[in-house]
Order: C-alpha cells, then structure tokens, then sequence
C-alpha cells in the first residue's frame, strides 16, 4: 500500500467517523458518502448558528462591562477612604501606647528588677518542676507556670500579688513534699503497655514505688511507667517491705539522682545478657564447662563408692570380685606357691589393669582447664576484629560503640576464666580421690608381698 492511497484512506475514516458523530445529534447514521456530506454541511450550518448565538451573549455583555467597571471603582474607593482612617488611627494608638509605656516604666522604678527577679524564678521553678517526681502527685502545676511566664515578659499585662504568692505556695509545696513519703492513686503503665489504677508511694522528690517495683515518671506524657529493669533482688524485697509498712523505720534503695541511676540501670545489661553477648565462643565455654562439672559428678560419685567397697574390704579377709581391692587379693589367692617376684609382678599386672578405670576421665578434666582459658582469648580476638571493623566504618566519634565492643570481646575471656578455675579445681579433687584409691591398692599389695616373703624366709629356715 502506498502513502498516498493510505492518507485517502485515512481521510476516508475520518469523514466517515465525523459524520457518525454528526448523525447522532441528528437522530440518524448515513448510509452513503452523499448522506456524509449533507450531514457535514448540515453541521456546518448548527455550528454558525451557535457561534452566531455566542457573538449576540457577548455583545449584550460588553454594554454591561461599564456599569461593572464604574461599580468596583466606587468601591475601591470606598476601601481606600477606609483605610486611610485606619491607619491614621494606628498612628494615633501606637503613640499613645508609647506613652503609656514610658508612663509604666517611669512609674514601675526599682520594682522592674524585681519583676527581673521573679521572672529568673518562674523559669527556673518551671525547669526543676518538670523534671520533679512531686509533679506525678500533682499535676498541672506547669501551665499557671507558664501562664505566669507569659505574664510577666508581656508589656500589656503584669503579673498580680496573687500570682506571686501562688509562685511562694508552688514553690514552698516543693520544698515541703519533697521531704515526705506519700501515697496515691494513679495510673500506672506497665511492661506490656496495659495501665492500670495502682497505689503510688512517693519517698520525697527521689523515687516511686508501687507493688514493690521501682517506677519513672515521664514529664512529657505525665505518665507514670514500670522499669523494664527493677533494681537488685534486695533492693526490689526492700521495696516491697516499704511499701506494706505503715509505721517505723523501715530500709529503702534511695536514688538520689532522682530516677536517673535507675534509668541507667537499663541499660546496663545483666548476667544472661552478658552470657548472650560472648556468642558462639561463650556458648561453647559454657558447654564445655557443663560437660566438666557432670564428669566431675559422676567421677566422684564412682570414686566414693568404690572407696567404701575398698575400706569394706580392707576388714574382710574373702576377696571380692566387686572392687579392685578384692579382685588384687584373688591374684595372691590364685597363686599362693609363687616365688616373691612372681607375686609382686602378678600384683602389679593387677594394679595396672585397675588403674585406667579409676583414673578415666581425669585427663579430660584437665585438658578442659586448659581449652578454656584459649577458647576465651580466641573469643576475644574475634571481638575486637568486629569491635576495629565497626571503627573502620563509623569511626571514633562514639566512645560508646568502642566500649560496648571491648566489653563484649572481653566477655569470653571472663567465661573461659570462669569455667577453667573451677575445672582445675574439680581435677584436683578427682585426682586426689583417685591417687588416694592407688596409693591404698598399692600398699595393700606391699603388705601382701611383704607377708608373702615372711612366709618363705620361714619355710627355708
């Protein structure tokens, strides 16, 4: 298909569709490319008419454009007369308050310096009342605060007597409550975000308690929140006991900053975590230590009983075949006839055979007290590659981040310590139960080759 012959098909689809459209606002379609063409033509005609209608509006408008005009002219200058009074009114307003502001200073004299004084005040009571413990007993005390501020830096309006000597009431109220332990009733919010109406006991301006737990109050919200983190055991038990004591004396874990040590004790993680913090090293320490402390049980236990069937058979002269004592005395039994030699190296064959079941496991114990202490300091190493690697990226403007780091690579090592001490320890002591049942069959067996001799020194003489 050629260029040409596609635009006169084109054009073609275009009349057709023009015409379609046209024939809908004549009620009909055409059916031929002659119906096409009356119809445009036939539109052509409407539109002229609409245009026609559209000159006529407009020329009828245009005559009404001048009364329009004239009409918001008047009224602007009506604004303008307007404003002008205005402004000539402000002129007069603005130096007389002048003024009267000069009138009010003169007249003011030394008290301006006090307003100074009380002003100095005001803002200080409102800094130390947000951050005070008495706001959570009574509330609201900051808006007459602010209230009074606004006052008193407003050259309208000044501040009255009854104002200040609310600032006096506020500020002896302070003063008094922060010396009582008092009790009341509000919200409180809890770990698991449920609120609910709890018994408050507040020791001055230092702490509050309730149910034997250690609260904050937030200024911000005016909401009084359960510590994620109570204190130590005594001082949560210490707490309790306050809180269900109505008279005497009784102990307390005060904070004198004021809630601020107890919001650090947050922070501050505690065993578990420290625990958590040495990672897969420390979990492996700990493993390892567990895995002494049941050898060493189960090791001692063995030892123990074996000791008693020993000194059991020590005051039998039948050998028994359930302890290595009795099984050493049935080797002298077997061979009563044998020369001295013989005997002893037959009792010795014996007390090498019974040597590995006591002493099993003893080494182990001591190569644990030894892994551990390496395992830690492995642990460590790989702490403070991670601590320089974070270094590297965020650099040293934290201290905080260095710190944290190092604490945590230093906490394998206080686990490798902590499970090696007790190893050596527990070695030590299987050791020695286990040297002590040696050194018991071996001098059971000196006496049994001692006697054995006496015997033959007899027969020959």
């Amino acid at each position: 298909m050629s260029y040409r012959m596609f635009k006169k098909l084109m054009l073609i689809v275009s009349l057709m569709m023009l015409g379609f459209y046209s024939g809908l606002s004549f009620g009909s379609t055409p059916s031929s490319l002659d119906e096409l063409l009356d119809f445009v033509k036939q539109g052509k005609v409407h539109e002229n008419k609409d245009n026609k209608a559209r000159e006529n509006k407009f020329r009828k408008a245009k005559a009404n454009q001048k009364n329009l005009l004239a009409e918001e002219n008047r009224a602007r200058n009506r604004q303008e007369k307007q404003s002008l009074a205005l402004e000539t009114t402000h002129r007069k307003n603005d130096a007389e308050i002048k003024k009267l502001s000069v009138k009010l200073r003169e007249r003011m004299g030394s008290l301006k310096e006090l307003f100074g004084v009380i002003q100095q005040v005001a803002g200080d009571t409102r800094g130390l009342f947000d951050a005070s413990l008495v706001s959570a007993e009574f509330p609201g005390r900051e808006v007459f605060l602010d209230e009074f501020i606004e006052k008193m830096t407003s050259d309208s309006e000044l501040a009255s007597l009854q104002d200040m000597e609310r600032l006096w009431f506020e500020l002896q109220r302070e003063m008094t409550e922060s010396g009582k332990v008092s009790r009341f009733d509000s919200n409180v919010i809890f770990a698991n975000g449920n609120e609910e109406q709890k018994q408050v006991i507040r020791v001055g301006a230092f702490n509050l308690i309730s149910n034997g737990q250690y609260l904050s109050y937030s200024p911000e919200t005016e909401k009084i929140v359960v510590l994620p983190r109570q204190p130590r055991r005594e001082y949560v038990a210490a707490a309790e006991s306050f809180s269900n004591a109505s008279e005497g004396h009784n102990l307390f874990g005060l904070d004198p900053s004021r809630g601020q040590i107890l919001k650090l004790l947050m922070q501050s993680p505690d065993l578990e975590e420290r625990v958590h913090q040495g990672g897969t090293v420390g979990y492996a320490i700990l493993a390892l230590g567990a895995v002494a402390f049941v050898i060493t049980l189960i090791k001692l236990t063995g030892l123990f009983w074996v000791k008693a069937k020993l000194m059991a058979q020590v005051r039998n002269d039948v050998p028994s075949n359930d302890n290595p004592l009795g099984r050493v005395l049935q080797v002298y039994e077997d061979n009563p006839k044998v020369d001295c030699e013989t005997l002893e190296l037959k009792l010795t064959e014996a007390i090498l055979k019974e040597r590995p079941s006591i002493e099993r496991f003893t080494t182990l114990l001591k190569i644990i007290a030894a892994i551990a202490p390496l395992m830690g300091l492995l642990g460590t190493v790989i702490g403070m590659i991670n601590t320089f690697q974070a270094i590297t990226l965020f650099g040293t403007g934290d201290p905080k981040l260095m710190a944290g780091g190092i604490s945590q690579a230093l906490v394998t090592t206080v686990l490798g310590l902590v499970v090696a001490i007790p190893t050596v320890l527990l070695h030590a002591l299987v050791h020695g139960q286990s040297r002590s049942i040696m050194n018991l069959l071996e001098m059971e067996t000196a006496g049994i080759v001692a006697e054995h001799r006496e015997k033959d020194q007899d027969v020959v003489a």
